[in-house]
């Protein structure tokens, strides 16, 4: 065996473990209703201005990344992928809407659209915070 720390992932095996670990996920909890969770904003050229990527799985729909161009920020793109894809996950039959955030990034947008902070790690990174947050959707 051999064990290899490295800066730049391997695609392929990224996949792997993640293919693992969703198999082993709906094995242990009876649960396999994973799907993906996607939207994009772009411009007249097609050009990418805003998207969203994430899932949902066992009632619960799961945001892993939000991002708005610099020069689209305060336009209502990030609040209108944010309600697309609650529409999406209430049309999935899913209880609450989660995703993780710095205190430096995004809070206050979360925040004015009903979310709440579940859980904090201050310090991460160094002199701000971490916040796991939550919309209930029933």
């Amino acid at each position: 065996m051999s064990l290899r720390v490295a800066d730049e992932p391997e695609p392929d095996v990224v996949a792997w473990a993640v293919r693992e670990l969703h198999a082993h996920n709906a094995a242990t909890t009876g649960i396999d209703d994973a799907r993906a969770l996607f939207a994009a904003v772009r411009d007249d050229d097609e050009a990418l201005v805003a998207a969203l990527d994430g899932w949902t799985w066992g009632g619960t729909a799961y945001v892993d990344t939000l991002w708005v161009r610099a020069d689209a920020r305060g336009a209502g793109l990030g609040t209108g992928l944010l309600a697309a894809a609650e529409a999406e996950a209430r049309d999935r039959g899913c209880a609450q809407l989660v995703l993780t955030t710095h205190s430096f990034q995004a809070p206050d947008l979360y925040r004015r659209c009903g979310f709440e902070v579940a859980g904090e790690v201050d310090g991460y990174p160094a002199g701000h915070a971490y916040y796991l947050m939550r919309k209930r959707l029933r």
